[in-house]
């Protein structure tokens, strides 16, 4: 006896589901933003441009004016401007309209080659779908390890800057200092910053095209605390000082916490898969014991009960291992 077409779906389904939960909660950077200090944070930036035009940057004139109409045209599909978003982020050059491109084609021949090869159809479509999305996955990783190199890299970006302004350098050329002496991808963001500044863009503009790209409460405040120099004045030597101490601070409170919480995450991802791979090995070795168990209803309502504890033991470890800061 085998299992029928809707329990296979099922069984995916729940996979797909813990999976996705797992790899949202515990493959993500173990110290995680405070949502709370990011919305006050966004509010401030918010009322001090909100005035301000937001006219196109250089990065994106020079995009578009490489690209060739039909090329613009693509690109001026619905969701394309996200998935540019996501491709400047990940420090990428590949224009967006290719990426999608090269997922639908991947995607489509490996469910269609799945789908002649396996028993049933909707295996080879979520494997299609899989294959498909692993492209968006990989600009996903590659924008994470980017935002977290730049985060490593900007308390020595903001000492080289206090130490230009205090030797009377400008802001503009403080940002450019920091372009020539250290590497990307923090050196490749300040030098647009510069660019914009110097071909006579606002200081503004240019700072929140910055936070734009690289979104993060530690730019966030940079970013914030420059304006409201700018507006109001004082020590920005002092300020960008006591800025690159504190976020010094973090990551070293950062590298602590994951340190601490490596064993709640893989214990995790053990107990959370542990009740899938019991019941492959059981359809393996007992093949009439897992149909036994989903043919009654009372069966298929135990699975369910389980399915969602084990979603709530997910929620409840996510809770426990990540920290707000």
């Amino acid at each position: 006896m085998e299992l029928n077409l809707s329990d296979e779906a099922i069984f995916i389904g729940m996979v797909a589901i813990a999976a996705f939960l797992l790899m949202q909660s515990f493959m993500v950077p173990t110290f995680g933003e405070n949502r709370q200090a990011k919305k006050r944070l966004k509010k401030r930036l918010s009322s001090i441009h909100a005035n301000t035009a937001s006219p196109v940057s250089l990065v994106r004139r020079k995009y578009l004016r490489e690209l060739s109409p039909l090329e613009r045209l693509l690109e001026s599909l619905p969701g394309m401007a996200r998935i540019e978003h996501l491709v400047e982020q990940a420090g990428r050059e590949t224009p967006a309209y290719r990426i999608v491109l090269f997922a639908t084609c991947l995607g489509g021949i490996t469910g269609l080659v799945a789908m002649q090869l396996l028993p049933h159809p909707l295996i080879g479509v979520a494997i299609g779908l899989l294959v498909g999305a692993f492209p968006f996955l990989r600009l996903l990783r590659a924008r994470a390890l980017r935002l977290a190199r730049f985060e490593e890299q900007l308390p020595d970006a903001l000492i080289i800057m206090a130490r230009a302004l205090r030797a009377g350098h400008p802001f503009a050329d403080a940002m450019h200092l920091v372009a020539e002496e250290m590497p990307e991808p923090i050196a490749g963001e300040f030098r647009i910053v510069f660019m914009e500044i110097n071909y006579g863009g606002d200081v503004r503009t240019a700072m929140s095209g910055l936070l734009h790209r690289v979104q993060s409460v530690t730019v966030m405040v940079f970013v914030t605390s420059v304006l409201i120099q700018k507006e109001t004045g004082g020590n920005l030597a002092e300020l960008l000082d006591g800025l690159a101490a504190v976020v010094r601070d973090r990551f070293r409170f950062q590298r602590k916490v994951r340190t601490l919480s490596a064993q709640g995450r893989m214990a995790a991802w053990i107990l959370s898969l542990l009740p899938f791979v019991l019941a492959a090995v059981l359809t393996v070795v007992s093949p009439n014991f897992i149909p036994m168990l989903t043919g009654d209803p009372t069966g298929r309502q135990l699975v369910m009960v389980a399915f969602v504890m084990i979603v709530c033991g997910i929620l409840w470890m996510r809770r426990i291992v990540r920290i707000d800061a």
